[in-house]
């Protein structure tokens, strides 16, 4: 059995996926899925937008089934400072509560709105938004 899709999973994973538009491996439109860096199990970045990106269905396949290229790729497209920050803050010992994650659900909507107003408004591309961490 997988981890549990919370309303705080939904609303980030619908701003990741709003946000970016089109896969950001091969650029393809139409149905994304949002595709986690580390694992969701890693409650310190779980919602944390660097460590998330919106991927059509073969990437974020391809991202899972070939572990070794897509950290590469990843690397390469990021860079080494930006991907060690991110294992710090994996590795931090701060976790959320699932208290916290109301507000992180609520944060994710009202981001959501914004990003979907700038879409309304004729945006292209990626639409930057607030990280809830």
């Amino acid at each position: 059995m997988g981890i549990k899709i919370s309303p705080a999973d939904k609303a980030f994973s619908e701003c990741v996926r709003a946000a970016a538009g089109e896969c950001e491996r091969c650029g393809k439109g139409g149905r994304l899925e949002c595709s986690h860096i580390f694992s969701r199990s890693y409650r310190t970045i779980r919602w944390a937008k660097d460590n998330a990106m919106a991927k059509c269905f073969t990437c974020h396949k391809w991202w899972h089934s070939e572990p070794t290229e897509s950290g590469a790729w990843f690397r390469e497209l990021k860079g080494d400072g930006f991907v060690d920050i991110l294992i710090e803050k994996k590795n931090n010992k701060f976790k959320v509560t699932k208290l916290e994650e109301k507000d992180i659900a609520k944060h994710y909507r009202e981001q959501l709105k914004i990003i979907n107003q700038k879409r309304d408004d004729g945006a292209m591309g990626y639409i930057d938004f607030e990280s809830w961490q």
